[in-house]
C-alpha cells in the first residue's frame, strides 16, 4: 500500500494544489512540509505546524484561529468518507446495516488524523496560490 502511495504522489505535479493537499507541503513553493511531524498518527503533534517556510517565508497562520474554517472541510471530508464507508461495506460487501454503521464509526475514528490534516491543507490552499516564480519574488 505504501508503494502504491509513493508512485501516485510521484505522478502528482509538483507545483499543483493536489500535490500541496495530498503531501502536506507549503501551497507557494511545495518545498517543505506545514507540519513539524508528517505523521498524523502522532496525535500529540497533529495540529503543531512550522510558523512559516523556510523557504519561501509563506506565514501559514495568516490570522489569529485562520484554521478554525477548516472546522467546516473536515466536516465535508468527514461525512464523504463516511458515505464511501457505507457503499463499500453495505453495497459491495453486502454486510447489514447494524455492522456497516459500525464499520462506519470505526473507520471514521481511524481516519479522525487524516481528515483533521487534509481540511487543514484544503483550506489553506483556498487562500494560497501555488507561485512558480517565488524565488524572483523573495
Amino acid at each position: 500500500m505504501n508503494y502504491l502511495c509513493r508512485k501516485f504522489l510521484q505522478m502528482l505535479k509538483k507545483g499543483s494544489t493536489l500535490y500541496s493537499i495530498l503531501t502536506g507541503t507549503c501551497p507557494k513553493c511545495n518545498e517543505e512540509s506545514m507540519y513539524e511531524v508528517k505523521n498524523p498518527y502522532k496525535l500529540t503533534t497533529l495540529y503543531k505546524m512550522h510558523d512559516t517556510c523556510s523557504h519561501c517565508h509563506t506565514q501559514y497562520k495568516i490570522e489569529p484561529s485562520f484554521f478554525y474554517g477548516a472546522m467546516y472541510v473536515s466536516y465535508g471530508l468527514t461525512v464523504a468518507f463516511g458515505v464511501a464507508i457505507f457503499i463499500i461495506l453495505h453495497v459491495f460487501l453486502n454486510q447489514d446495516i447494524l455492522n456497516s454503521f459500525i464499520g462506519i464509526i470505526v473507520g471514521i475514528l481511524l481516519l479522525m488524523p487524516i481528515t483533521a490534516r487534509l481540511a487543514r491543507n484544503i483550506y489553506i490552499n483556498m487562500f494560497i496560490r501555488y507561485d512558480k516564480n517565488w524565488k524572483q519574488n523573495a
